[in-house]
C-alpha cells in the first residue's frame, strides 16, 4: 500500500525516539497501534457488509420472479382507455405543472 521499506521505518522509529523520549514512545505507539486496529476493524465490517449486500443482489436477479398470472393464450384484446366525462374537475396539478416562480426556484 505504502511503498516503505525497513530502512525508512527504522529512521521513522529512531526519529520518534529521539523526539518522544523512551517514556512516552511506548505509549504513543500502544495508542497508534490501537487507532490502526480500530480503521483495520471498521474496514473488515465495511467490507463484509458491502459483500452481504452484494451477495443479496445476487441472489435476488438469479431468482425467477413468481408467476402471478398464466400468460394469455388466445388474440390479445386491446380496448380503448374510458375517457372522463365531461363535466368532472381536472386532475390537480402536480408541482411540475406550474411555471418555476411558483414551485419556489
Amino acid at each position: 500500500m505504502f511503498d516503505i521499506g525497513f530502512s525508512e521505518v527504522l529512521v521513522i522509529a529512531g526519529l520518534a525516539l529521539i523526539v518522544l523520549g523512551p517514556d512516552k514512545l511506548p505509549q504513543v505507539a500502544r495508542t497508534i497501534g490501537r487507532w490502526a486496529g480500530r480503521a483495520r476493524a471498521m474496514a473488515r465490517q465495511f467490507r463484509d457488509q458491502l459483500e452481504s449486500e452484494a451477495d443479496n443482489l445476487k441472489f435476488n436477479i438469479q431468482e425467477p420472479p413468481a408467476a402471478t398470472t398464466p400468460p394469455a393464450t388466445g388474440p390479445a384484446v386491446v380496448t380503448p382507455a374510458a375517457a372522463p366525462p365531461a363535466d368532472s374537475p381536472p386532475p390537480p396539478a402536480t408541482a411540475a405543472d406550474r411555471p418555476p416562480h411558483a414551485r419556489g426556484e
